[in-house]
């Protein structure tokens, strides 16, 4: 099992991936320039939280245009399965490959906490040892985490069972609670919590696991 991590100028969790995919998951990785254009070999990938080009202009308003993610839209089109986490989900949405968009915190301050979270999709297998409404615990370290979408959106999310993480207490802002969400197709989740923050019991406890593995389940 090969999993990918791309990194942006920018990045600061790519190495976070890495060790929890490999230290606590035993899988290997390997890192991906955000020019490079081969993804052979990969079986998931990875969009790291982080800062992407700064975050000029949109967080990631810049790197959706980076040569890495025009090879990464025909891997998700083949069913190749991608987690984007912070500042990646943030990318997913500027790619086009989830809906809605990311926008500034509800009283626009930086939020970094543990976050009190409820599964809410049973149609994926990200969470494929956990039950919908069963409760968990995240990290989130973000300024622009709000997830915004059209009424039509929300309602198509809801009948396509896609909104896969809620928040307990609403950090944020977000539209209906929403953490996390799929595309249609099930093989790309996007969410604002750092699942690679809660991989240790030490240090942030253990929930982060069963998503990561999730990059492993068809």
């Amino acid at each position: 099992m090969t999993i990918g991590v791309v990194v942006f100028p920018g990045s600061n969790c790519d190495r976070d991936v890495r060790w929890a995919s490999e230290g606590c998951l035993g899988f290997t990785t390997r890192f991906l320039w955000h020019e490079t254009t081969d993804l052979s070999g990969l079986d998931a990938i990875v969009l790291p939280g982080g800062f992407s080009y700064g975050d000029y202009l949109r967080c990631g308003a810049i790197a959706r245009f980076a040569p890495v993610l025009e090879s990464l839209v025909e891997f998700v089109n083949k069913g190749g399965r991608v987690l984007g986490i912070c500042n990646g989900f943030q990318i997913l949405t500027e790619l086009g490959l989830l809906p809605g968009a990311l926008t500034r915190n509800r009283g626009l301050n930086f939020i970094c906490e543990n976050m009190a979270l409820k599964i809410n999709s049973e149609r994926s297998n990200w969470f494929c040892d956990r039950n919908v409404g069963e409760q968990i615990s995240l990290p989130i370290a973000h300024g622009e985490g709000c997830y915004q979408c059209s009424t039509d959106t929300l309602h198509k999310l809801q009948d396509e069972d896609s909104i896969a993480l809620r928040y307990i207490d609403n950090p944020n802002g977000s539209v209906f609670d929403i953490a996390g969400i799929t595309n249609s197709k099930g093989n790309v989740l996007g969410l604002m919590p750092h699942p690679e923050r809660a991989c240790d019991p030490i240090t942030g406890g253990i929930d982060g696991r069963m998503i990561l593995r999730g990059l492993i389940h068809n």
